[in-house]
């Protein structure tokens, strides 16, 4: 493992769980500086979201009303085939947007109701719902996903929105028109209320669009920002003047090893490059009472930082991860220390 992604067992271990849970801590780990300025600390046992009966996957934190809301995947187990991956192709079919809640952001995180789930008919997203993306955006929450018709094998992005995070939600009768079959939605909100938006096409590339509001018209601005690699689950932040996406590095191609995260970086949303250090997370879990974890897969990133009062902005608190070991999945938060100095 190398050592600029090396998890911080000494300092981890000083620090009890409630402050983990909490995101406090006291002095930054004096290491080199992981990516996204981050430093991945060790988790509780029951971190993130669970559901008895159930493959969770992805992962999307909002803060309202003083509590910490997760939006994530659902499916019943056994609708896949096989074991590995193939033990997740159920999604295609059963997936639903749920949402959790929990009093800090590392959880657990409790059940609270199905969001969206597929309404069959001809609609867009008749099949099923996957992969959320909540923002708050003036006094409305929006929810990205992604849907597929009923028999359709297509996989669309569209939307949902609300005035209250725990709905009634409205979604939008058609989804939007950027690419025949695409999914992994990753918008970056502008304080001005415009929206850049990534997303995954066909080939596991990364195409960018934009739109003047959430409910605007959205347009193609950049393909395949990044031909040398297979990229999929985008994440968008911005900071320090710079645009930032983490994705899966499938191949490996740029971290040298297969499905940990990248990151790049842009001025302007449109061209890319790769960010020093490159590589953003690794497969390696560490635990709060000592031990670690080597996930199968560990995928669906989302940096969020639960100071910032506009999602997408500052230094990121935590990581949102789908997590998958043998049979279990879970959404996974884990917490970052600030930077040394911070």
């Amino acid at each position: 493992m190398m050592a600029t992604l090396a998890f911080l067992a000494a300092a981890g271990a000083a620090l009890a769980a409630d402050d983990v849970r909490a995101g406090k801590h006291t002095k930054a780990p004096a290491a080199a500086t992981a990516p996204v300025d981050g430093r991945f600390l060790p988790s509780p046992k029951d971190a993130g979201f669970r559901m008895k009966g159930f493959y969770v996957w992805c992962g999307s934190i909002i803060k309202a009303d003083g509590r910490f809301h997760l939006f994530a995947s659902r499916w019943p187990e056994g609708t896949g085939k096989g074991t590995g991956v193939g033990m997740l192709g159920g999604y295609r079919n059963h997936s639903e947007i749920v949402r959790a809640v929990a009093d800090n952001p590392v959880g657990p995180y409790e059940f609270k109701e199905v969001v969206v789930s597929g309404r069959g008919d001809k609609w867009w997203d008749g099949q099923m719902c996957h992969n959320p993306k909540i923002f708050r955006i003036g006094d409305t929450y929006v929810l990205y996903y992604i849907g597929c018709a009923v028999g359709g094998p297509l996989r669309k992005i569209g939307y949902a929105w609300s005035k209250s995070v725990a709905g009634p939600w409205t979604r939008i009768d058609d989804c939007l028109p950027i690419g025949e079959d695409c999914n992994n939605p990753a918008p970056y909100v502008h304080e001005d209320g415009r929206i850049l938006l990534a997303f995954r096409i066909r080939g596991l590339r990364i195409d960018i669009a934009e739109a003047n509001a959430w409910n605007g018209s959205y347009r193609l601005i950049a393909r395949n920002i990044c031909p040398d690699a297979q990229l999929e689950d985008p994440d968008l932040a911005f900071r320090d003047g710079l645009y930032h996406l983490i994705a899966e590095d499938c191949n490996g191609t740029l971290t040298g090893h297969p499905r940990f995260g990248a990151h790049l970086i842009s001025k302007d949303g449109i061209k890319w490059e790769k960010n020093d250090p490159v590589a953003a997370y690794t497969h390696t879990i560490q635990w709060t009472d000592g031990t670690e974890t080597i996930v199968n897969r560990r995928e669906r990133p989302e940096l969020f930082n639960a100071n910032a009062g506009r999602k997408g902005t500052g230094r990121p608190t935590h990581l949102v991860t789908g997590v998958q070991v043998g049979e279990q999945t879970w959404s996974h938060v884990q917490a970052i220390a600030p930077p040394a100095g911070k």
